[in-house]
């Protein structure tokens, strides 16, 4: 991407009982537009006796966009909804005021060996609507825009970019594009990004200002009206941003808000096990400074 301004490596984390590489925030850089976090989860295969087991846990004031390359995960939240989610297709939940999910390995793949790999991302919702009923929308994977253009091709995930818009009902303006590089490719944007703009690199090698730059990191631009790149063939990136928000955000846990009180209004909350739970359920994630072991979002 040219007019590069941060790179970010993947870090490990541990969640569940797998590591994933977390990308954002980082401590030089918390959010890109609304993009608030980012988790690389996998690739990585379990056995038989390996699942994934997140018990419920809650969040507020975000959307998460769950996007699997491969594997299943059943979803399953204090609405009623339950959904296993399929490499290509889109879960997106919205907070708001309060919802609480799981994150399971569905019951058809409990014993048999396996593979995960996707991303799990925040988006911060906007200050006017933090406090808004919470939703769940789930897109197939056929119903997402895509194109091709000189030897690639192009998935919009969510948002609005290139004169194409995603049936994902996001609350600001954002994008989440893939583009894989079938041949040499080079990406140009005659208009310009809007916001802020960072390119995640999922495989394969990006060519850009005479560097390289290879699988596992984010090149942030420095302004996303100029972003441009060179994509070697058989590479897969993501490009997403949007317009940042004028207030800041603060983050506990799995918590988003524009203030320090409605994080530790939320976090009594959950102590009190005050927000709606998940029907036929019942093994709660408890807070952080309040466990054992490490499995948090």
């Amino acid at each position: 991407m040219s007019n590069i301004g941060l790179i970010i490596e993947e870090r490990p984390r541990q969640v569940g009982n797998f590591m994933v590489g977390r990308l954002l925030p980082f401590h030089s850089k918390r959010t890109v537009g609304p993009f608030i976090f980012i988790d690389h989860m996998g690739p990585v295969r379990m056995d038989d006796h390996e699942n994934v087991d997140i018990g419920p846990h809650p969040h507020i004031g975000l959307s998460t966009l769950t996007y699997l390359f491969e594997g299943s995960m059943m979803h399953r939240d204090s609405l009623g909804t339950a959904v296993e989610i399929t490499p290509g297709a889109v879960n997106w939940m919205t907070a708001g005021k309060g919802i609480v999910h799981s994150e399971r390995t569905p019951e058809r793949l409990r014993n048999v060996d396996k593979h995960m790999h996707g991303l799990q991302i925040w988006v911060a919702l906007p200050k006017e609507k933090e406090e808004m009923e919470p939703s769940f929308h789930h897109v197939e994977a056929q119903a997402l825009p895509h194109w091709e253009a000189d030897g690639a091709r192009y998935k919009l995930i969510a948002g609005e970019v290139m004169g194409h818009r995603s049936p994902v009902p996001v609350h600001s303006r954002l994008f989440l594009l893939e583009i894989t590089a079938v041949d040499d490719h080079e990406v140009r944007f005659a208009e310009g990004l809007y916001g802020e703009a960072g390119l995640y690199i999922l495989s394969g090698e990006v060519h850009t200002e005479g560097e390289a730059f290879g699988p596992r990191q984010i090149l942030v631009a420095r302004d996303a009206k100029q972003c441009g790149f060179h994509m070697a063939a058989g590479t897969t990136v993501y490009l997403f941003g949007g317009e940042p928000f004028p207030e800041e955000r603060f983050i506990y846990w799995n918590f988003v808000a524009t203030t320090q009180e409605k994080l530790e209004a939320a976090q009594q909350r959950w102590r009190e096990l005050a927000f709606p739970m998940i029907p036929g359920e019942h093994d709660p994630v408890p807070l952080p400074t309040e466990r054992r072991t490490t499995n948090q979002k």
